[in-house]
C-alpha cells in the first residue's frame, strides 16, 4: 500500500508540474501568437478570394519538408498538403494542395476555396467515407524570420469527392501543438503527443485524444498503466484489432538556464482497450513492448507509414551529435519494418532479382580477384557507414555520413526469412534516395512513395523535391519518379538585419513562388526557382547545385569510382548544363 501510495502521489505531482509548465508556456506564447494571428488572417483573406475549384497540370511541387503525403482511398493518387521551406534567410509555409497521379506520373495543383491556413508539422489521416476524406489536425505557423511560432488546434476535413474543405468546430480537443501523431482507428482519430514552443519556453506532451468520426465529438483518454514520456515525432500505428503502437520520438528539457538537453527515445508502447463489452470500450491501458529483432538505430525526424502484411515502417531520419557550440547530424535513408503481429523489428534490405542473381553467380565463378566476395562479406557484417564529401562555396570539404543497415543476425531471423534471403540474396542499394529527415511518405498498393525532406551540410540546409518509390512486396529496387531539380537548390547567407517589408513578403510562402512561376512560364515555358536569375554568376550556380551533380555523376560512374574523380566530373557536368541553359 505504501509503495502504491507513493507512486500515485508522484504521478499526481508530475501532472501538476506539467500543468504548471503548460500555463507558463501559454502565457508567454500568447503575445507572439496574437501577432502571428494577424499575419495568418491576412493570408486567409487572400485565400478567401478563391471562389471556385481550379485544377491545373503543373511541374512537381517546390522543395519542402514536414508536409503530409496521403494515399487516396479509392483512386491511384497521392495527396500532398502543406509543408515548409527555409532558404537560409526566410521561412516559407504552405497550404497548397497537390495531387500526384501514380499511373501517369504527373502532378496537378488543386486550388479549393477556404483552405486551412498555411502550416507544417501537422498530421493528416485518410478515411474511406463518402468517396474519401482527408482529415488534418494541428501543426505550426512560423514567422518569416523563424523566431515566432503559432501552434494550431484546429480540425479540418477535405471531402475528396466534392473537393471542398470544411472546418470542424468541436470543443474539448487537444491544445495547440505540432509534431504530434494521428491515426484513424475504428471510426476514430487518435492523437498522441507533440510539442508547443514559444520564443523562450516549450513543452512536450504525452496526452491522448480521440475524435469520434460519427458523433464529431472529442474525448480525452485517461489510460491506466505507465505510458510513454512526453515526446514528438514518434512512430504511431493502429493495429487491425484497434490498438495503438508508439515507438521512439524526440523531446528536450532544460538542464539549466539557456541550456537544453535533447533525448532520442527508443522505447515502445501498446495502447489498447480493456475488455470487450460496450461499457468497457472506453477504458484504455498502456503496456510496454519489448520487441525482438533488429531495432532502428536512435534517430529523430524519421518518417512513418503503414505497409502491407500488418507491418508499419519508418524511413530515414537524423542522429544529431551535439557538441558544445555546434550540432553535426548523421542522416539516414534506410527502412525498418515493425511486424505488429510478431512484435518484431527487421531492417528492409534490397533483394537481387532471381535472373540478376544467376548472372552475379556466374560472374563470381569467372572472377579470380575475389573483389565481389569482399563486398558481400562486408554487407553481411552489419550496418555500413558510407562517407560522402561535398565541396562548399569557400572550398572547404564537408562530409555527409550515410548508414546502410546490414541484415539481421542469423539467430534473430525466422527460418522462412532466412530461406527467402538465401534464394533471393541481399544487394546493397544502387539507386536510392539520398539520406534525409522529415520526408513525406505514403503507401499505395504495397508501394512506398518518398517525397522531399531535407538534409544539412555544415550550416547549409538542402530542402528536397524528389520523388522515389519502392515495391515493398519485392524490395528489389528504388525507382526515381521525380529527379531532384538543381534549380530548386538555393541557400542565402544570413543577413544581419531583415526589413519588415521583406519579412512580410517572404511569409506569404506559396504566393511568392507562384508569381515567379508565372514569370518563368511567360519567358520560357519551364518553372524556374526564384533563386536562379539569368545574370547569376557561374561560380554561384555551381556551388548551389554541386550536391545534385555529384549525385548524377556517382550514378553514372558507379559505386567504385573515387570520390575526387566523382566531384571533378560533377563540376564539369554542372558547367556544361549552366552554359547550355544561358
Amino acid at each position: 500500500m505504501g509503495k502504491k501510495g507513493k507512486r500515485e502521489k508522484k504521478g499526481k505531482g508530475a501532472e501538476k508540474t506539467a500543468a504548471k509548465m503548460e500555463r507558463k508556456v501559454s502565457r508567454r506564447a500568447k503575445k507572439e501568437e496574437e501577432d502571428l494571428e494577424a499575419l495568418i488572417a491576412e493570408f486567409q483573406t487572400l485565400d478567401a478570394k478563391k471562389t471556385q475549384v481550379i485544377e491545373t497540370s503543373c511541374p512537381p511541387p517546390s522543395p519542402r519538408l514536414n508536409g503530409s503525403l496521403s494515399a487516396h482511398p479509392e483512386k491511384d493518387e497521392l495527396i500532398l498538403f502543406g509543408g515548409e521551406y527555409f532558404n537560409g534567410q526566410k521561412t516559407y509555409l504552405y497550404n497548397d494542395l497537390y495531387v500526384y497521379n501514380i499511373r501517369k506520373n504527373s502532378w496537378t495543383k488543386v486550388e479549393i476555396p477556404n483552405p486551412p491556413p498555411r502550416r507544417c508539422a501537422h498530421q493528416a489521416a485518410v478515411v474511406p467515407t463518402a468517396g474519401g476524406q482527408l482529415w488534418v489536425f494541428g501543426g505550426e505557423f512560423a514567422s518569416p524570420n523563424g523566431e515566432q511560432f503559432y501552434h494550431y488546434k484546429d480540425l479540418w476535413v477535405l471531402h475528396l469527392a466534392t473537393k471542398t474543405w470544411e472546418q470542424i468546430k468541436a470543443s474539448g480537443g487537444p491544445s495547440g501543438r505540432s509534431g504530434h501523431r494521428m491515426v484513424a482507428c475504428k471510426r476514430q482519430l487518435i492523437i498522441f503527443g507533440g510539442f508547443h514552443e514559444s520564443a523562450r519556453d516549450y513543452i512536450y506532451y504525452n496526452d491522448v485524444y480521440a475524435f469520434n468520426l460519427d458523433s464529431f465529438m472529442w474525448s480525452k483518454l485517461a489510460p491506466s498503466g505507465i505510458g510513454p514520456a512526453p515526446r514528438s515525432g514518434c512512430q504511431m500505428a493502429a493495429t487491425p484489432e484497434g490498438s495503438i503502437v508508439i515507438y521512439g520520438g524526440y523531446s528536450k528539457q532544460r538542464v539549466k538556464k539557456d541550456v537544453d538537453k535533447g533525448t532520442l527515445h527508443t522505447d515502445m508502447f501498446l495502447l489498447k482497450t480493456e475488455g470487450s463489452g460496450k461499457e468497457e470500450a472506453d477504458k484504455w491501458v498502456w503496456s510496454r513492448l519489448n520487441p525482438s529483432g533488429v531495432k532502428p538505430t536512435p534517430r529523430s525526424g524519421f518518417s512513418v507509414a503503414i505497409g502491407p502484411n500488418n507491418r508499419s515502417l519508418l524511413f530515414g531520419g537524423v542522429h544529431d551529435e551535439e557538441e558544445e557550440e555546434s550540432i553535426e547530424g548523421d542522416f539516414f535513408n534506410d527502412i525498418y519494418f515493425y511486424d505488429i503481429g510478431k512484435n518484431r523489428w527487421f531492417p528492409g534490405q534490397l533483394k537481387v532479382p532471381k535472373s540478376e542473381k544467376r548472372k552475379r553467380r556466374r560472374g563470381r565463378q569467372a572472377e579470380t580477384d575475389g573483389g565481389d566476395d569482399e563486398v558481400e562479406k562486408q554487407a553481411l557484417q552489419g550496418p555500413v557507414e558510407m562517407v560522402k564529401e561535398v565541396v562548399a562555396e569557400d572550398g572547404t570539404v564537408m562530409t555527409i555520413k550515410q548508414v546502410i543497415s546490414g541484415p539481421a543476425d542469423e539467430k534473430e531471423r525466422s527460418e522462412s526469412e532466412a530461406e527467402e534471403e538465401e534464394e533471393d540474396g541481399a544487394l546493397g542499394p544502387q539507386v536510392e534516395p539520398c539520406p534525409r529527415s522529415n520526408a513525406m511518405l505514403a503507401v499505395k498498393h504495397g508501394v512506398l512513395y518518398v517525397y522531399g525532406g531535407m538534409f544539412e551540410v555544415g550550416d547549409r540546409q538542402f530542402t528536397l523535391s524528389d520523388l522515389y518509390s519502392i515495391d515493398l512486396h519485392k524490395m528489389e529496387e528504388w525507382k526515381v519518379l521525380v529527379e531532384m531539380d538543381p534549380k530548386t537548390q538555393e541557400w542565402l547567407d544570413e543577413s544581419e538585419s531583415d526589413e519588415e517589408e521583406d519579412d512580410m513578403e517572404g511569409a506569404e510562402g506559396g504566393e511568392e513562388e507562384e508569381s515567379s512561376e508565372e514569370d518563368s512560364e511567360d519567358e520560357g515555358g519551364e518553372e524556374q526557382h526564384p533563386s536562379v536569375q539569368p545574370d547569376e554568376k557561374h561560380a554561384d550556380y555551381l556551388s548551389r547545385t554541386e550536391q545534385y551533380w555529384i549525385k548524377v555523376a556517382r550514378s553514372n560512374m558507379g559505386p567504385d569510382a573515387k570520390e575526387k574523380k566523382v566531384v571533378k566530373v560533377a563540376h564539369a557536368m554542372a558547367k556544361t548544363f549552366y552554359e547550355d541553359s544561358i
